[in-house]
C-alpha cells in the first residue's frame, strides 16, 4: 500500500512497550512522529532511539508524540531499551510498536525488498491531529536520520497551518515566510498588514513575529 501526503494514516491496534494501543485513539488531537527502525540491538537504531528520547522535551513542547516500530517483540524491545538508556545516556519513555507479524510495516509500506525482505527501512511519517499524513521521509538501513530536520519540518508544518503561509528552503522559526500564490494582493493586505517584499509577483516574502 502506497501512502501519500494528505492520506489518512491507517489505524491499527497492536502491542507496544507501553501496552496495547489503538493508534487513532492514542494519537487523538496530537501530532505524531511515527518512525520505523530495522531491528533491535543494532548500532544505528540504538543511536536513533536514544536521540528521540533525548529530544523528548522538544517533541512535547510541539505537541508531538513519538512512536517507534520494528518487527521485534515487546520483550526484545524492553531488553534493548536498557542498552539504549545505558549507551545513549537517556531514559526512553515513548512506546515502541512490536510488529513481529509485519502487519503494520506492510500497512505503511515500511519493508523495501531491495533493502531487506523482513526488516523495515527507516520510514518517517509526520501525522497531524486529524490523522492526516503531512510528510514522509525514507532513509536506508545504514544511514541514521537527521533529527534537526525532523524538528524543523514539524515547526514548518505547524507554522504554515497557523498562518496560512509557505516556508522557503532551509526555513527555521523566525525566518521570513512566503505568501502563497493563491492569496491575492488585496487579501494579502488584510492578512499581512505588516506588508511584504515582492521579489516577483509570485514571490512575496513577509515577516511574522
Amino acid at each position: 500500500m502506497s501512502l501519500r501526503i494528505g492520506d489518512t494514516a491507517p489505524n491499527f491496534d497492536i502491542e507496544t512497550t507501553k501496552g496495547k494501543i489503538d493508534f487513532h485513539d492514542w494519537a487523538k488531537g496530537k501530532w505524531v512522529f511515527f518512525f520505523s527502525h530495522p531491528a533491535d540491538y543494532t548500532p544505528v537504531c540504538t543511536t536513533e532511539m536514544g536521540r528521540t528520547s533525548q529530544l523528548a522535551n522538544e517533541f512535547a513542547k510541539r505537541g508531538v508524540l513519538p512512536l517507534g516500530l520494528s518487527t521485534d517483540t515487546v520483550d526484545e524491545h524492553l531488553g534493548w531499551i536498557s542498552d539504549i538508556n545505558d549507551t545513549q545516556n537517556t531514559d526512553l519513555e515513548f512506546p515502541i510498536v512490536a510488529d513481529k507479524g509485519k502487519r503494520v510495516a506492510e500497512l505503511y509500506d515500511m519493508i523495501h525488498p531491495g533493502e531487506s525482505e523482513t526488516a523495515t527501512v527507516r520510514s518517517v511519517f509526520i501525522i497531524d491531529p486529524n490523522h492526516k499524513i503531512r510528510l514522509t521521509m525514507t532513509y536506508p538501513m545504514a544511514i541514521g536520520r537527521n533529527f534537526d530536520e525532523i524538528l524543523r519540518v514539524i515547526d514548518a508544518l505547524q507554522f504554515s497551518d497557523e498562518h496560512n503561509v509557505a516556508c522557503p528552503a532551509d526555513w527555521r522559526p523566525g525566518d521570513k515566510v512566503i505568501i502563497k500564490p493563491t492569496v491575492s494582493n488585496d487579501d494579502a493586505a488584510k492578512l499581512f498588514p505588516q506588508g511584504w517584499d515582492e521579489v516577483r509577483p509570485y514571490l512575496r516574502f513577509t515577516e511574522i513575529k
